[in-house]
């Protein structure tokens, strides 16, 4: 649907509906397909009179009909302003976002937008003397602000609440009474305690008493009813024992796996409460994650193991075995180092180059992620260096990088060995960093530096916005530019041009390459237009790319596994996906932020950074794409 366009629409082509519902449906299908009037949309009534399923309806509709588009329907029980947050951010393409970076994020989209929000009556959750506890907190700090944008619109189910009432000209579709399923009691009384309380009287004891237990008398919460772990932390904080069940709860690391996870971030926001060891910060790692739809308890271990690596070791050792069990598990976490690029070094394994935000660069252990030394070669400053480096508006004077870092900000690498580099500097320039005992290495990255350096002074579009590397018999730097041309060149010998196609028709964004035990060289490029394209040097690139998004890709890379080549990309919107090459299959990891460079090693290791710091996770090649 577009801004100004009204669709005709056929209710008889709408699954069934009942009855007595028909006109409610033809009403609200009336509003959503209207491109004029009202922009919010009221679905009212008391329990069990049919709001969520009318919505529910609209929606099933829509799918696979042109012309109709709900771009997000989020379901809003138990939810605070910033879970809410975070799904919608994740539906509408964002990923989990603060409601500040929602609301720029939404009035910079430009579609026009179409939300459900089933269940707003029953949002809130945490301590009940918490604004968090409270309806009214999302409607002020999330709903309206959103309402108040031009291009958006919304069908809200309010139950019998007096909730956005106060909204004028807003479409309302009232189902009347129903068979109280506890939507409310039609007094205007709408907060999360009064509904928790009408729908149940079930003690924190009884709750508790529901949950089967282990050979050994603890809790098995993975066979817990889900009425039971979706309601006993509520139960919890109203049970007057001075806060002993609570903190039971917050101490049982099945109950963090299995547990609400909106219900478990509302809580641990209230600092008051007491928790064991680094919970809290551990837990708010994890929450944008951990609040998204996970079923699989290995999965949610293994996010919760994620964020807990090297914070807190106690509760990470006790996840260490179920996450162990999923797919991929993190080895080690580095949440002291913030790292700008990664590069596996050739020749070396185990052998990771990683430069700093500080301009600092250092190798590190793959397996513990150690370092191992720090790198303090010369940049060269050979005349065509110097070119490069003016034409991108860098000093030529940076001679020693380790001691500069005010000059060189590197944002790519590509590795030589352990002692020399190329690398792409913050402000687009191309330099080499090599030692000054090595002065044929220094020649030949220089003479890449050189090239570039000239066709940038000669064409804008030749300006290089992408560096990448890979190869581990023969090491390669893969060289985007402006005008989408891939530049591959040979770092183990001497080149005096490179192998160069177009192949993006936007700025090329990231690059990675891998040469596969058959002799192939396969290069792996994203463009400024969400494409991830592949070329295998010896022929053309592929007519279609691997992959298309809306989204930007911030990273990837690539190695030759036992299970065959294996391209990591990570996107803008927070998504990382693992493709098998040769079959097209592929797997999104759930990681915990968005990664700003990646690393992956020949068996199976991922290293990831992201504004967390620098992390490894050991992926499965055996199960990898096992749906």
């Amino acid at each position: 649907m577009t801004a100004g366009t009204t669709v005709t629409p056929d209710i008889t082509s709408w699954p069934p509906l009942d009855e007595e519902k028909r006109a409610q449906g033809r009403r609200l299908l009336d509003w959503a397909t209207a491109g004029e009037g009202p922009r919010l949309c009221l679905v009212r009534g008391a329990g069990g009179s049919g709001k969520s399923a009318l919505l529910a309806w609209l929606l099933a509709g829509t799918v696979g009909r042109p012309g109709l588009t709900v771009h997000a329907t989020v379901p809003s029980e138990g939810l605070t302003t910033e879970s809410f947050a975070w799904e919608l951010g994740r539906q509408l393409g964002y990923g989990p976002l603060s409601p500040d970076r929602l609301l720029d994020q939404v009035a910079a989209d430009e579609r026009p937008l179409l939300l459900l929000v089933p269940d707003l009556h029953r949002a809130g959750a945490g301590p009940a003397d918490l604004p968090s506890a409270a309806p009214e907190t999302l409607v002020a700090e999330l709903l309206e602000p959103l309402l108040a944008l031009p291009h958006l619109r919304a069908a809200v189910e309010v139950g019998a609440s007096g909730l956005l009432a106060g909204h004028g000209g807003a479409e309302v579709v009232d189902l009347g009474e129903g068979g109280g399923d506890g939507d409310g009691d039609g007094t205007g009384q709408s907060s999360y305690v009064s509904y928790i309380s009408s729908v149940s009287s079930v003690s924190y004891v009884d709750l508790v008493a529901a949950v089967p237990r282990t050979v050994d008398g603890r809790p098995d919460w993975s066979q817990a009813p889900a009425p039971v772990l979706r309601r006993i932390l509520d139960a919890a904080l109203r049970t007057d024992d001075q806060g002993a069940a609570v903190r039971g709860l917050l101490a049982d690391p099945g109950f963090l796996v299995h547990g609400s996870a909106t219900a478990l971030t509302a809580t641990l926001a209230d600092e008051r409460i007491p928790v064991p060891g680094r919970l809290r910060e551990v837990w708010r790692r994890a929450a944008p994650e951990l609040t998204a739809y996970h079923t699989d308890s290995a999965e949610r271990a293994a996010l919760l193991h994620a964020a807990a690596a090297a914070t807190d070791p106690g509760l990470a050792e006790y996840l260490r075995p179920l996450a162990g069990q999923h797919w991929w598990s993190t080895v080690w976490g580095r949440p002291d180092l913030s790292v700008s690029a990664l590069a596996s070094v050739p020749g070396v394994e185990g052998r990771l180059l990683a430069a700093e935000r500080t301009g600092r660069l250092g190798t590190y252990d793959v397996g513990s992620g150690a370092m191992s030394g720090i790198s303090g070669p010369s940049l060269d400053t050979s005349p065509g260096v110097s070119d490069a480096s003016r034409a991108s508006g860098v000093s030529a004077g940076a001679t020693a990088w380790f001691g500069h870092p005010a000059v060189v900000r590197p944002r790519s690498l590509a590795a030589r060995d352990a002692r020399s580099a190329l690398l792409l500097d913050g402000s687009d320039a191309l330099l080499p960093l090599v030692t000054d005992d090595d002065p044929t290495t220094a020649f030949a990255l220089g003479r890449i530096a050189e090239h570039h350096g000239s066709a940038a002074l000669a064409g804008e579009e030749s300006l290089v916005t992408a560096l990448g590397g890979g190869g581990i018999r023969s090491p390669y730097a893969i060289v985007g530019d402006r005008g989408g041309t891939v530049h591959v060149w040979s770092l183990g010998e001497y080149q005096d041009v490179p192998r160069s196609y177009r192949v993006h028709e936007q700025p090329v964004t990231a690059a990675t390459c891998v040469d596969t035990a058959d002799g192939l060289t396969l290069t792996f490029t994203a463009g400024a237009d969400g494409s991830v394209r592949l070329w295998e040097t010896s022929a053309e690139p592929m007519p279609v790319p691997v992959q298309q998004r809306r989204y930007r890709t911030t990273a990837l890379a690539a190695a030759d596994t036992p299970a065959g080549p294996v391209l990591a990309v990570a996107w803008s919107d927070g998504e990382l996906h693992l493709w098998h090459v040769f079959s097209g299959r592929v797997r999104v990891l759930p990681w915990l932020r968005g990664c700003d460079a990646l690393a992956l090693t020949p068996d199976g290791l991922l290293v990831i950074a992201d504004p967390g710091g620098l992390s490894a996770v050991r992926l499965r090649l055996d199960v990898l794409w096992e749906q």
